[in-house]
């Protein structure tokens, strides 16, 4: 219950304090000029620490998005994969926003930040694109998540109330028949011994470069025919088929691997700390410049190394997989992902239909 004392200071002045005392909450107090003021602050006050709005309130008045940010990054983003690239996104948030205290964030002001995300021009001379402030926006929505459920910061996010950037159509290009042959012909070619088995890997299994690259001998059963991934994107282990010619490019690879690492895809070149005790390479090799020179040679435009990915699901599509079965080679959760790929497989879908027709009409 509350409780308003009157009183008077030496030279005559009049004020009111007011305590509130609740079983099971610490007591609140404040002092005011006016009766009528100390009234309104005890039955606002009483009302929302019996709702547990209070403290929050509190809390998110003494504390700045630069300190929530910090201790995200402290105690959070160290767990993340993509720590490094989330980080940089938050303290973009910290040097526009980072001084003002987590009451005065609100929608509008996120609103103002997501504007700006999308007209600055970044280093490479360029607005940022929808999907990169989707992802702005993401990074700073789980810290502040984070702060509304395990601190008690916030009652809730203002971000929930901020619109997202419409992202484009997922980008969907893959290799025709002829862009292959060229391709896989130029990276047989190359002066890396490691590009062209990678390039047959990413086309016959879908995986993604990072997974390619982290392939371990370990992780690769070639009797069976299968890779393990540990590490994921979605972080869910995964089993990937290896059949036919890229099984017999990692059978043939086996015989000559490396001793020095266990990596399928070790660094090309070695310097070893001691040369009486090489040191064993953490970081598989770096596929950027024989990859560039390879699209080049083999005269391919506005191809990028994830595309791969795309070829391998929209073979996947044309040879008639569901998206489903898409969906599982790919490692992909949901089906929304792969959705890119329906126009792909209308031929399957259209046999699936007609046999369907054909049993219950005879026709």
């Amino acid at each position: 219950m509350a409780n308003i004392e009157k009183r008077i200071s030496n030279d005559g002045k009049t004020s009111y304090r007011v305590k509130i005392r609740l079983k099971g909450f610490p007591s609140q107090s404040a002092t005011f000029e006016r009766l009528t003021d100390a009234k309104k602050w005890a039955q606002q006050t009483e009302s929302a620490v019996r709702e547990g709005r209070h403290f929050k309130t509190s809390e998110a008045k003494r504390h700045t998005l630069a300190e929530l940010i910090d201790r995200y990054c402290r105690d959070v983003l160290p767990t993340k994969k993509s720590a490094r690239d989330q980080n940089q996104q938050l303290q973009w948030w910290k040097g526009e926003i980072g001084s003002y205290t987590l009451a005065d964030i609100t929608p509008s002001l996120l609103a103002e930040c997501r504007d700006k995300l999308g007209r600055e021009i970044t280093v490479r001379n360029k607005p940022r694109s929808p999907a990169s402030v989707v992802r702005y926006m993401a990074a700073l929505s789980h810290a502040l998540t984070v702060a509304v459920n395990e601190w008690g910061w916030l009652e809730d996010t203002p971000m929930r109330k901020v619109t997202k950037p419409k992202e484009p159509r997922g980008r969907v290009r893959f290799l025709s028949d002829d862009e292959r042959s060229r391709l896989l012909k130029v990276c047989k070619e190359s002066t890396n011994p490691y590009l062209y088995p990678v390039v047959v890997l990413a086309l016959s299994t879908g995986m993604r470069q990072g997974e390619i690259m982290g392939l371990t001998w370990d992780t690769v059963d070639l009797n069976l025919g299968r890779a393990i991934l540990h590490e994921t994107k979605n972080g869910e282990r995964r089993a990937v088929a290896i059949t036919g010619h890229a099984l017999e490019l990692l059978k043939e690879l086996s015989k000559v691997r490396r001793i020095d690492s266990n990596l399928l895809f070790p660094p090309h070149k070695i310097t070893p700390q001691k040369p009486q005790k090489p040191q064993k390479p953490q970081k598989p090799m770096d596929l950027r410049s024989p990859w560039e020179s390879a699209l080049k040679n083999a005269e391919i435009e506005d191809f990028h190394f994830h595309d791969l990915r795309h070829s391998a699901a929209s073979y996947l599509a044309m040879n008639g997989a569901s998206l489903a079965e898409i969906a599982e080679v790919l490692g992909h959760k949901t089906l929304q992902m792969v959705k890119r790929y329906a126009h792909l497989s209308e031929g399957h879908t259209a046999r699936v239909v007609a046999s369907m027709n054909n049993k219950i009409f005879g026709r």
